[in-house]
């Protein structure tokens, strides 16, 4: 029987990181935020709906929605972000199901999981067997954003938009560090991986 796990953290925490180790390990991970970018692309579902909600400043010179703008506007306004997520969270949880189902039809063992920045609030959690959280130290997380490009505002901003970390290591059934080094981050995962497969063996 193939488990159906979450994986989630703060942003900054290791998350992207710790899906890279889980596909090395052959697991099957899909990334919903990227469906999510993928769904705001022109001719896409979403595309027409966020045109609308937030007009056509958004756009690019190729009428592409400009992510930073759009962010910039989302993250400034808890009301407006909570307009996007919306629009984007319904059409993403359906095409996460739609995904396990098809790992489970072509025999997909052990376990497949789901990242996401925002599984607990969107509520996923309804479809899932457990939850991975990745989690490092508050000032580990501004580092890595203001090492990515953003301002320490900016970066208080994006932390400070999302549910608390210890809200979303209260869900987890799963916990991985990340504050230390990627190796340190490996062995936890190797080690989750181990417990997996022996899980859905007995």
């Amino acid at each position: 029987m193939m488990l159906r796990l979450g994986l989630t953290g703060g942003i900054a925490t290791g998350k992207s990181a710790v899906a890279a180790m889980l596909r090395e390990l052959r697991f099957d991970v899909l990334d919903a935020d990227s469906l999510a970018r993928q769904f705001i692309e022109p001719g896409q579902p979403a595309y027409d709906e966020v045109l609308r909600e937030f007009g056509t400043s958004i756009l690019d010179s190729n009428k592409s929605v400009h992510r930073a703008k759009l962010a910039a506007i989302v993250f400034a306004d808890p009301a407006k972000l909570a307009r996007l997520n919306a629009i984007l969270h319904p059409r993403v949880e359906a095409a996460v199901i739609r995904q396990f189902a098809e790992w489970s039809r072509n025999g997909a063992r052990d376990a497949a999981f789901v990242e996401a920045a925002l599984l607990v609030e969107a509520g996923y959690l309804k479809h899932l067997d457990g939850l991975v959280v990745t989690w490092c130290r508050p000032e580990q997380q501004l580092e890595r954003l203001c090492a990515r490009g953003l301002s320490d505002n900016d970066a208080r901003t994006r932390i400070a938009a999302q549910l608390p970390m210890e809200d979303k290591l209260s869900h987890a059934t799963e916990k991985i560090d990340c504050s230390g080094s990627l190796e340190e981050t490996r062995k936890q995962v190797e080690a989750l991986a181990a417990k997996l497969r022996l899980n859905t063996t007995q």
